[in-house]
């Protein structure tokens, strides 16, 4: 039962994105809506500790992305801003631990690295289907 359940799960999750990816405007938001709801089914996060998680989660998301702004711009010391990714995972793998506890906490930037996977075959394998159609 579990495991059709996963699979229920994995195909909406699969043909949510298929839908979003179509509405272009608003395309970022509906991917990072499925990213929450994928982090949080799986860490297996309750209710109470997704409304602590997702305001640090935001906070990590925001300071993460102006972090790789500055490095696109920058384009010169890769190895410090790549040192300075690492310390801001350190920082709020902390942050996490004190929400969902240290291997949760641990295991968040795995679930975020498995999306961002799951996303990247998702939209080659789009694009794979449209290059054919044509």
């Amino acid at each position: 039962m579990l495991q059709l359940k996963y699979i229920f799960t994995t195909f909406c999750l699969i043909f949510t994105l298929q839908l979003t990816s179509y509405a272009q405007p608003r395309n970022f938001e509906a991917i990072e809506s499925e990213k929450i709801a994928y982090i949080t089914k799986e860490l297996k996060l309750t209710p109470a500790e997704a409304q602590r998680f997702f305001p640090l989660y935001n906070k990590y998301n925001e300071e993460m992305w102006n972090l790789r702004q500055e490095k696109r711009r920058e384009k010169s010391d890769i190895i410090s801003f790549d040192a300075k990714e690492v310390e801001l995972k350190k920082k709020y793998r902390t942050e996490y631990s004190k929400v969902i506890g240290q291997a949760r906490a641990s295991q968040f930037f795995q679930v975020v690295e498995d999306f961002n996977e799951l996303l990247r075959s998702t939209l080659q394998n789009r694009q794979n289907t449209s290059g054919r159609r044509r």
